[in-house]
């Protein structure tokens, strides 16, 4: 296969006996952009980093990674990107320093260029304070820093996060990000982000695909892909004995969409100009309405029309 974009690939599949985990997918990544791949857990979004990263072989399909084969020119391909796994391990033992000595000679570089480097990509990712204390005592968030570090010693063209932030705090996550952008526009790395938080791909990714079920349902530009959706979601809460009603009665506001349980959701034509109707609708037939609001289409809109229910997880509003 050959091609100019960094990460490309055709009809991939990985079957495990009886289960497809991913279907016949096909992506091409541009050079220099966040690439962010949204799905729930068991969606496929692992298993499709595990063959970009040669850790996995193809059912059928193929794929390229840096200009290589992951296949046939797997040594290579390894060579070209960097790594960092939700379920990576890091020994507890070494500290920082050491584990990122022993990345540097692991990938042949000299140690007089290593020790620079290491300093320079603690520092990149806050972790100069604590570069000479043992691993084991580094918090969750800190060890995913050290981890990205880890990832970038060698310099990739390609770098690979699978759902990084998974477990972090609020604060934690938010300074990843942070290096995430920085690494993306100082020094133009590309990036293809694993994630199942749809605010991470949205503030992160400047394309997204949303993967469910093993396929990809769809592909784009955040804002385009929100933008498709097109009315608002009002979204009613009432009382359970009033749900059966209020779907009926608000259902020529507009198309139903997916909502949790003790709620009535609809794309509501016209916007914010209905809600007064929909509200005296309601009144008349003698339904109280305990909650309602209006919210711009999201990515997890785009999630509920492809797939036909919100992402597990997703926050509504």
């Amino acid at each position: 296969m050959v091609t100019q974009h960094p990460v490309v690939a055709e009809g991939l599949t990985r079957r495990f006996d009886d289960l497809v985990a991913v279907d016949h997918i096909d992506l091409e990544i541009q050079s220099g952009e966040i690439f962010g791949f949204l799905g729930p857990n068991g969606a496929g979004k692992s298993t499709t980093v595990r063959m970009l990263t040669t850790l996995l072989r193809p059912t059928e399909g193929r794929a390229a990674v840096a200009g290589y084969d992951v296949v046939s020119q797997s040594g290579a391909v390894r060579a070209s990107i960097g790594v960092a796994l939700q379920d990576a391990a890091i020994d507890p033992i070494m500290t920082g320093t050491e584990l990122v000595m022993l990345q540097a000679v692991l990938h042949g570089i000299p140690r007089s260029v290593a020790a620079a480097r290491g300093a320079e990509l603690l520092e990149r990712v806050g972790l100069t304070a604590a570069a000479d204390r043992r691993v084991g005592t580094y918090s969750g968030g800190m060890r995913r820093r050290l981890d990205l570090a880890l990832s970038l010693v060698h310099e990739p063209t390609v770098l690979f996060l699978d759902e990084p932030t998974t477990g972090l705090d609020p604060t934690s996550r938010s300074a990843l990000w942070e290096e995430v952008r920085r690494l993306n526009t100082e020094f133009g790395t590309t990036v293809l982000l694993t994630t199942q938080y749809l605010e991470e791909a949205d503030q992160l990714a400047h394309r997204i695909a949303i993967i469910d079920d093993a396929k990809i349902v769809r592909e784009g530009e955040p804002a385009e892909l929100k933008n498709a959706v097109g009315d608002p979601t009002l979204r009613i809460d009432v009382k359970r004995e009033d749900l059966a009603r209020t779907s009926e009665i608000v259902s020529v506001f507009g198309d139903e969409r997916p909502a949790r349980e003790g709620r009535v959701a609809v794309g509501l034509r016209g916007g914010a100009s209905r809600m007064a109707e929909v509200v005296r609708s309601l009144d008349d037939a003698g339904i109280n309405i305990v909650h309602m609001e209006l919210d711009a289409p999201s990515l997890d809109d785009v999630f509920a029309e492809a797939t036909g229910r919100r992402l597990e997880g997703a926050v509504e509003g």
